[in-house]
């Protein structure tokens, strides 16, 4: 995309947003990339290194447990002292003027919430790898205390002190079920938006990518900012396939008109 094409993005967008009473964003893989988290489908990423371990696979086997917090430990050891992005800081800053509603994510790294998005306007979908609960009781480990054991046992998946349950991050595994509080929180989000701005996912994981259908059939106004066609880009207002931080970078420090939705 060239400089001018950039500049005309930018500009559709921030007129759309100052048009927005309710405007929503959906972010996925592709907003943490340049924090150094690889996504996790395209060549090199983290699916491509490592097959994800089913949620019933994790349940029934202590191997599976082990090895799943042994990736876990690792991937922290590589990515886990990444910031947040332009993106996520540039979302922290419309949502603190007012101009989104909230935040629907894929992600599970945490990084809109270090960038100064409160619990309460965002929607994690697929969990937060940045602590761990028991799946029989709920208990709140956090990683910490969940490494210490796993080392001091030379290398087993740790249980819960509680009741025995098995310890897993606060993530949803294939195979594991949806939190059906955050798809309703969700789907009330997308049922009132007038503008759905999707950033940097490949919209091909459902359920979460039929938000994005329902907000455009909704008669919310759809943007799509990734590298990558998705299959959703014919019915969307505005498609801008540039990196992410240069698309979103202008909206972290430039404050945008009034809103004249007339």
């Amino acid at each position: 995309m060239s400089d001018q094409e950039l500049k005309t993005a930018h500009d559709r967008l921030r007129e759309f947003l100052a048009q927005a009473r309710h405007a929503v964003a959906f972010t996925g893989a592709g907003i943490s990339t340049e924090c150094g988290i690889p996504d996790f489908r395209s060549p090199g990423g983290l699916w491509t290194q490592n097959k994800p371990i089913p949620f019933d696979i994790f349940l029934a086997h202590q191997e599976a447990r082990n090895e799943a917090w042994r990736r876990k430990f690792a991937m922290d050891a590589a990515f886990g002292g990444a910031v947040p992005g332009r993106g996520h800081r540039a979302l922290a800053r419309l949502l603190a003027q007012g101009r989104l509603a909230g935040i629907i994510t894929q992600n599970i790294d945490g990084l809109h919430q270090a960038a100064g998005v409160p619990d309460g306007a965002l929607v994690e979908l697929h969990g937060n790898t940045t602590y761990a609960t028991c799946l029989d009781c709920g208990r709140r480990y956090e990683l910490a205390f969940v490494r210490s054991r796993f080392e001091a046992s030379g290398g087993r998946a740790p249980d819960c002190e509680a009741c025995g349950g098995p310890i897993k991050t606060a993530t949803i595994s294939f195979g594991q079920a949806m939190p059906e509080g955050e798809m309703q929180r969700a789907d009330r989000m997308t049922r009132e938006s007038d503008l759905f701005i999707v950033i940097g996912s490949s919209l091909v994981v459902y359920p979460a990518a039929g938000f994005p259908l329902k907000a455009k059939r909704g008669g919310a106004r759809l943007v799509i900012i990734n590298r990558q066609e998705t299959d959703f880009d014919d019915m969307a207002d505005l498609v801008v396939r540039a990196d992410i931080g240069d698309v979103l970078a202008p909206f972290e420090a430039v404050p945008l008109p009034e809103s004249n939705p007339e």
